[in-house]
């Protein structure tokens, strides 16, 4: 697998699928399925399996094995798919070479949550996993922590493809595109789509989505006002998902994935709750006011017609 077609995926949509369970708590497959396949058939190149929207941090090893395979099934090679791993660096590098032989495209390493991880050791972490499973790597990094040097020996590793840049942080990030040479791993904003504008506008490319799951493409839309520069465009539609986004910022953004599964079930996915220490569900004036929201986008039909 060539760093080139993954760094072109990257620069596109990094959609992140949610992971639903069944009324027993268990991963439910199917569903599972049909959500990856939505998000392919939509048109989004980069399908990340596992990653935070998925709850990685809520499933056992095994889980995440099972979440890894489906998707890789359901996409069918449509988009590129991207497996996260991560935690123990001997866990994130046997789950990255399993998903090698089960046919992902690159494995994106979550950054280690340990409270007593140090710096230039978090950057170590990546390098290593760079180094031990053969596939392209993107770094998700959260911290703002690493220094400048850090950051670019992780983005000049040959075998890290992408930097997911997670922080506010842009005058850092502004530094490390400033600092990057053509083989420098692209920088990729980790913010979603409201902070791509900004991202974009210190050098980034791309951004990661938890609203591919339910509106693709809007986020489809949004790429592409962005890489043709119309920025009235990218404001007016950045506009439009304004209620959805900061629904998810609440409780230092544990609705985070909440707002996301629960506009899946409005619109006829029932993909459960999200399991703890994440909010499990909305209460009903939040679920109302994001129904408004999913009526506004054409989703849900409007009140009137409903009655």
């Amino acid at each position: 697998m060539t760093h080139t077609s993954i760094r072109a995926a990257l620069g596109g949509i990094s959609g992140v699928h949610v992971t639903p369970y069944g009324v027993d708590g268990a991963i439910n497959r199917a569903l599972m399925g049909r959500i990856v396949d939505r998000i392919a058939v939509a048109g989004i190149h980069n399908i990340v399996s596992a990653g935070n929207t998925g709850e990685y941090y809520a499933l056992t090893p095994d889980e995440v094995r099972v979440v890894h395979d489906v998707a890789i099934e359901a996409n069918a090679g449509r988009a590129k798919l991207t497996a996260a791993v991560g935690r123990s660096l001997k866990e994130a590098v046997e789950l990255g070479r399993r998903a090698k032989s089960q046919g992902a495209d690159a494995i994106m390493a979550h950054q280690p949550m340990d409270p007593f991880a140090a710096p230039q050791s978090q950057a170590a972490y990546f390098r290593t996993i760079a180094d031990e499973v053969d596939l392209p790597l993107v770094a998700y990094v959260r911290s703002d922590a690493m220094s400048l040097k850090d950051l670019l020996g992780i983005a000049n590793h040959p075998n890290v493809a992408g930097v997911k840049f997670a922080t506010t942080n842009l005058m850092m990030l502004a530094e490390a595109v400033r600092s990057s040479g053509p083989s420098t791993a692209l920088w990729v904003c980790g913010l979603a789509e409201g902070w791509a504008a900004p991202f974009y506008a210190v050098g980034a490319r791309g951004f990661t989505s938890g609203l591919v799951n339910v509106d693709p493409a809007r986020s489809l839309a949004i790429h592409a006002a962005l890489e043709s520069g119309y920025l009235d465009r990218v404001r007016d539609l950045v506009s439009t998902i304004a209620r959805f986004e900061t629904m998810r910022t609440r409780f230092g953004n544990g609705a985070n994935v909440t707002v996301v599964k629960e506009a899946l079930s409005q619109i006829g996915f029932p993909v459960g709750p999200v399991r703890l220490p994440g909010l499990p569900a909305l209460d009903e004036e939040d679920r109302a006011v994001l129904g408004d929201v999913l009526r506004s986008w054409g989703l849900l039909p409007s009140r009137a017609a409903a009655e």
